[in-house]
């Protein structure tokens, strides 16, 4: 598309296209300039969202009901599910990076969003085939849990390369689909700025939409009906999603390459020269002549030692090689630009391996509770989740319309609060849904063992699943501020021309989260079963104790809350926001 194209000048001064409607940066899909009028905002952004809302149920459809369908016809124990979710969870949300690198440096987001759709509904379609073909599910496969052919090695094979061929889909798909969305809206412009910022708001509100429907309906399907038509019906939603992207195709604006190359390059550039360099103090002239009035004021005392990659080869004492040459100084600001961002991506580590017990534990915990719902219908455990998203549906129209606006009138800030703020008072909030969750899970222990269904896992506890609500809330009303908050962050703060990037990292944060709860997981379970006993995950519920899993994963938020405000009071943003 014409992403990959230079826009052409020579349009730009014609006198049907006023200078004052054209929108600069971008091009339309025959890459030439663009009017406001015509292109971008609401009208371009409706569509993404849509494609967001039929991606995510899809998405959704298979990740939170994963671990039933682990422990559940492929016959696995709780603690591996719960290892394989966190590890496939976490690949998803580290391959975004890669999926940014190459769509920020070669394709662009239009090509790589089309691509990965086509992957996508490739990998759904296997994962459907793998669980709905007779020759891979065999009909006495409930009868024989000894056999070792029973999952057969072949239906293994196929579900876990689909799955994983998913992750790797939805890994171009997810940051480039956010990042082109928000490309709709020219920061430039101060009504379109304001609607940007909003659309970060109204996108995480469409992201639970569409994963509501599918944790209340299709979680339903897979736990009452048949996991075949459960998984077909994310691939149909996927192809969907399609459609309506190929719709707003003549709608979209599209960023193109500029002259001066990759920005991942110029950035890589900046480190590699400052390392050659570092031997090296560069004098005060150079740094003097080569800023001029480009430099950046704010933040300039941060990580000078790239300055050293303002040094040419003449006054490099070592003689640095010739074809590396000194690197300007708004590409010494880029590189710092992203450096300053990692402090940040590494305190809200611990946010996310709290994020990732909502669709693990969370929902074991509720499988042995009273879930029932008049007479004879149950609400399957996995549908939980579904108290998140509509919270999270609930407060953004709250906190969008009524808080922010309120917010303005003390700070005097457009945003109302900063982003660093927003995503501080998520992790609070994180941290007493865990506080909540291990008072609710020792209440269940106890009724569990005075109603003697202690050595008895299967039976019912006799507590209302509606005991679990409250944490599902507040982990919803805590993602509107940190996820929304780490959405626009990521985009805002990196340098132009690397917006994928900067969605990916903060992807990439619930990854490593994920992995991070994986190892935890992994290391508790072995230290807490050495003497023969129960561990905290032991597959009896009732003699396991997440209650006290919850409480460490607590004091480690609150230790998170400190690190996270000790480095964001001295953060220092980029640029002013424009209104």
């Amino acid at each position: 598309m014409a992403e990959s194209a230079t826009a052409s000048t020579g349009d730009a001064s014609s006198p049907l296209l006023r200078e004052t409607e054209t929108v600069e940066g971008v091009v339309d899909y025959k890459g030439r300039p663009v009017n406001r009028s015509d292109t971008g905002g609401w009208r371009s952004a409706a569509f993404i969202i849509g494609v967001e809302i039929s991606e995510r149920f899809a998405y959704f459809g298979i990740s939170s009901n994963l671990i039933t369908y682990l422990t559940g016809p492929l016959r696995e124990s709780t603690v591996t599910a719960a290892e394989n979710v966190n590890a496939w969870l976490g690949a998803a949300s580290m391959l975004p990076l890669l999926g940014a690198f190459v769509a920020d440096a070669f394709l662009g987001r239009y090509r790589t969003i089309l691509f990965a759709s086509l992957l996508y509904i490739l990998g759904l379609g296997l994962l459907t085939l793998s669980a709905t073909l007779p020759s891979l599910n065999p009909t006495n496969c409930q009868e024989n849990n000894g056999n070792s052919s029973c999952p057969p090695e072949l239906q293994i094979i196929i579900f876990f390369f689909s799955l994983y061929l998913v992750a790797f889909a939805q890994g171009g798909h997810k940051p480039c689909v956010q990042a082109f969305g928000a490309d709709q809206f020219d920061a430039r412009d101060p009504k379109e700025c304001k609607s940007r910022s909003s659309f970060f708001n109204w996108w995480y509100c469409a992201f639970n939409a569409g994963s509501m429907v599918s944790l209340t309906v299709l979680n339903y399907i897979q736990d009452n009906m048949n996991w075949g038509l459960g998984f077909g019906i994310p691939c149909v939603s996927m192809v969907l999603a399609l459609v309506v992207f190929l719709l707003g195709t003549r709608t979209y604006r599209y960023s193109f390459k500029d002259d001066k190359g990759s920005p991942i390059m110029r950035i890589s550039l900046v480190f590699l020269v400052a390392a050659k360099n570092w031997r090296t103090t560069p004098s005060a002239s150079i740094v003097e002549e080569e800023a001029g009035e480009t430099r950046i004021s704010h933040g300039a005392h941060q990580y000078r030692f790239l300055d050293k990659a303002l040094i040419t080869a003449s006054e490099s004492p070592d003689g640095l090689k010739k074809d590396l040459k000194a690197c300007s100084i708004s590409e010494v600001e880029e590189a710092k630009a992203v450096l300053r961002l990692f402090p940040i991506w590494a305190t809200c580590l611990v946010y996310a391996i709290v994020f990732a017990q909502s669709s693990t534990f969370f929902i074991k915990q509720g499988a042995t509770m009273d879930r029932s719902i008049g007479s004879g219908f149950q609400i399957p455990a996995a549908s939980l989740q579904s108290f998140i998203s509509l919270s999270i549906i609930l407060f953004v129209p709250i906190f969008d319309r009524v808080i922010i606006p309120i917010s303005r009138a003390f700070t005097r800030k457009p945003s109302g609060i900063t982003m660093l703020q927003r995503i501080g008072t998520g992790m609070i909030l994180s941290m007493i849904s865990m506080v909540v969750a291990a008072l609710v899970e020792k209440e269940r222990l106890k009724i569990a063992m005075d109603s003697g269904l202690v050595d008895n896992p299967e039976a019912t506890v006799p507590m209302s699943v509606w005991w679990l609500v409250p944490q599902f809330v507040l982990f919803g009303v805590a993602d509107v501020f940190t996820m929304v908050g780490l959405q626009e962050f990521f985009y805002d703060q990196v340098p132009n021309g690397l917006q994928s990037i900067g969605l990916s990292l903060y992807l990439s944060i619930f990854g490593v989260g994920s992995f991070l709860s994986s190892f935890l997981i992994a290391v508790i379970e072995k230290v807490t079963s050495g003497s023969g006993g129960y561990s905290w995950f032991s597959n009896n519920l009732n003699r396991a104790h997440l209650d006290y899993f919850y409480w460490l994963l607590a004091g480690l938020s609150a230790v998170g809350v400190i690190v996270y405000w000790y480095f964001s009071r001295d953060y220092v943003y980029k640029r002013e926001r424009t209104v």
